[in-house]
């Protein structure tokens, strides 16, 4: 073990909140919890973290400072977080506080796979099982402590259960979002023109960069399907004269929008109404549209659907920019490796019981295809990937140092969750697994044409 670090560590750790644990030899537990972190990450000489044993004394680390260090709060850590192996389980026995991680959590995200990959692997799923069941039980408790898990009813993407779907992500609170978002509550990435850009900045850069693509003018009617707390209609009806129209199905938000529009003096150009997607062309007909983090919530059979209705809100000659989360690199999905896995680690569980629920990813050619085929001309896609991985540690950052605020506001369990799922989509940016897709749409009138430049050279006043 040259190189590596095993020492005895006598800093107190937290009682567990996972429940009372039966009684056994902790030299065993912790004989046990090593070989399981053997057969998980290797020999301790080839992990680049440490793993702490609850309050064993024992610790694992490589030489200098660890990015991260797993702290197991308990000798039944293990096996509540692998018995049976999933990603909902891992995730549910982080927010229940089974184990701890100290660090760098979107490195430690970056764990993820390898576990899927080796725990979905018979063999080493075996000894691994073999192992947990000798390690000490602790009692089961039903659900995520200070969770919110979903409950769906219905079929997926109805109008009723769409509602109820949004509202369960984004009526957690307008008090624990403002305690990171920014001020404008701009809950989509930031547009970064240098990388060390603060998110106030990156937020209203966003902001121009769309309403510069949608050539937004002086009284043009703009609609923003899915506005969240209005920053876009706010910023488009304050700085670009344009009359406005934000829809959500989330009553949070709509009431938080509504207050800050009469209160900067917009409520004569700033309307937004608890509507769906499906009804949208009713407050029509727009000369543009816009749609920010909204479109992963579609479902990819509404695809077409949705491209249709945003279609017909607009007037011939009019854009509609769709700024959506997509599927990054291509997975291998047919193989019957690929499908075990997904059979047994149940990838993306947890963010749809517990941060989105019936959320989506879609991919870039569907949604083009879908764009398409509604009558849309696609005349720009812009790739914001790396921007959102910066928007993201910045969201995370600002979520971690206001965790006393944020557990008082939620709980520590939807705390738990938010963080965990922020670190890990930062993780799932940085690593090409997630993309964001910005597409300008156009509605050619009769005769073919869009009003659009030929160059893009406007889009970039002072040359950035």
């Amino acid at each position: 073990m040259s190189g590596t670090q095993v020492h005895e560590d006598h800093r107190a750790e937290p009682a567990s909140i996972a429940g009372t644990l039966s009684v056994s030899p902790p030299a065993r537990a912790v004989r046990i919890a090593r070989r399981v972190a053997e057969h998980l990450f290797g020999p301790i000489a080839a992990r680049e973290f440490g793993i702490r044993y609850w309050d064993s004394g024992i610790s694992e680390s490589p030489p200098g400072m660890p990015p991260f260090t797993i702290v197991l709060n308990h000798p039944a850590a293990f096996r509540r977080m692998f018995l049976p192996p999933s990603q909902l389980r891992l995730g549910e026995a982080y927010v229940r506080g089974d184990f701890d991680v100290e660090g760098d959590l979107e490195s430690a995200r970056g764990l993820a796979r390898v576990l899927r990959d080796r725990l979905t692997e018979p063999g080493t799923l075996a000894r691994v099982a073999a192992l947990l069941l000798q390690s000490p039980r602790a009692d089961s408790r039903s659900g995520v402590a200070g969770g919110h898990a979903v409950r769906h009813f219905g079929r997926a993407h109805t109008r009723r259960r769409d509602a109820a779907a949004i509202r369960a992500h984004y009526d957690v609170g307008n008090d624990f979002y403002s305690l990171w978002l920014d001020p404008r509550m701009v809950y989509s990435c930031g547009y970064f023109t240098t990388a060390g850009a603060d998110i106030e900045t990156a937020q209203r850069a966003k902001l121009d960069h769309i309403c510069r693509k949608l050539r937004l003018r002086r009284n043009d009617r703009l609609l923003d399907i899915g506005c969240g707390w209005g920053g876009l209609i706010l910023h488009a009806a304050e700085h670009y004269g344009a009359r406005t129209v934000g829809i959500t199905l989330s009553e949070a938000q709509a009431e938080w929008a509504t207050a800050r529009a009469a209160a900067l003096g917009l409520a004569d150009r700033c309307q937004v109404e608890i509507r769906d997607y499906r009804e949208a062309e009713r407050l029509g007909p727009f000369d543009k549209v816009a749609s920010v983090g909204m479109c992963e919530h579609v479902g990819a059979r509404q695809l077409p659907t949705y491209f249709e209705h945003a279609f017909a809100c607009l007037r011939a000659g009019g854009l509609f920019l769709n700024h959506c989360i997509i599927q990054g690199r291509e997975r291998a999905a047919g193989r019957p490796s690929a499908r075990w896995r997904s059979w047994v680690w149940r990838e993306g569980a947890f963010l749809h019981r517990y941060v989105f629920p019936d959320g989506e990813l879609p991919r870039l050619a569907a949604l083009t295809r879908s764009a398409i085929g509604a009558g849309f001309e696609v005349r720009d896609v812009e790739s914001l990937r790396e921007h959102y991985v910066l928007t993201l540690r910045q969201w995370l950052e600002r979520l971690e140092r206001a965790a006393p605020e944020a557990v008082a506001c939620v709980g520590t369990g939807i705390y738990r969750i938010w963080r965990l799922y922020m670190a890990g989509s930062a993780h799932g940016f940085a690593t090409g697994a997630m993309g964001l897709a910005q597409m300008l749409l156009a509605k050619p009138d009769e005769h073919g044409h869009t009003p659009l430049p030929l160059t893009r050279a406007d889009l970039y006043p002072s040359g950035g």
